[in-house]
């Protein structure tokens, strides 16, 4: 799997939650560092720079806050009621100092310890889940994919988090599956 960051659901907190891929299957994790959650910080734009590098610690108890961010998520996109402990989880971290962008002359510059970039994702989160966009939300139609996306496009026809990472591989899988049965359809018809 990819090791890359990326942004693709149209909000830092859905990203945020897509960093445990394919939660049904495989479960690949993207925090498997402090670096790579200072990465992923520097990645998604919430901040330009880290003021502190992140610990283990700052790890862990973003591993947790995702997973609060990704159960809210869900319940929300399938009008379920939210779980307290979720939901005590987001509002605490969102309750915590978060970055505080700075104007110089050269311009916005956004710099944050760990803990504060988390507590911006988690306000990201509260501001998406009462938000306008929530009607939005869809998860993934690839059936290993567990992102969940703001689907925009025109007619809200989107299926995918994005062509490049999941849409690609469907529409390539059902040709050759097609290219097959016509194959198969061929030789039985001779």
């Amino acid at each position: 799997m990819n090791l890359e960051h990326v942004f693709l659901c149209g909000n830092p907190a859905l990203d945020f939650a897509a960093t445990l891929r394919a939660r049904r299957t495989l479960r690949f994790e993207m925090f498997v560092s402090p670096q790579r959650l200072d990465a992923w910080y520097l990645g998604s734009g919430i901040v330009d720079a880290l003021t502190v590098a992140a610990r283990e610690s700052d790890v862990q108890e973003a591993v947790v806050v995702r997973e609060a961010v990704y159960e809210l998520v869900t319940a929300r996109a399938a009008g379920e009621a939210y779980d307290a402990t979720a939901l005590g989880v987001v509002n605490g971290t969102a309750r915590e100092p978060s970055v505080t962008p700075q104007l110089s002359a050269a311009g916005r510059r956004a710099e944050a310890t760990p803990a504060e970039a988390l507590s911006s994702v988690a306000r990201q989160a509260v501001e998406l889940l009462g938000g306008p966009d929530v009607p939005l939300l869809k998860e993934c139609g690839n059936p290993e994919c567990t992102r969940v996306y703001i689907d925009r496009s025109r007619g809200m026809r989107r299926q995918w988090c994005g062509m490049e990472s999941c849409g690609n591989k469907l529409k390539a899988a059902a040709y050759r599956a097609r290219k097959k049965q016509h194959e198969r359809s061929a030789a039985a018809a001779s």
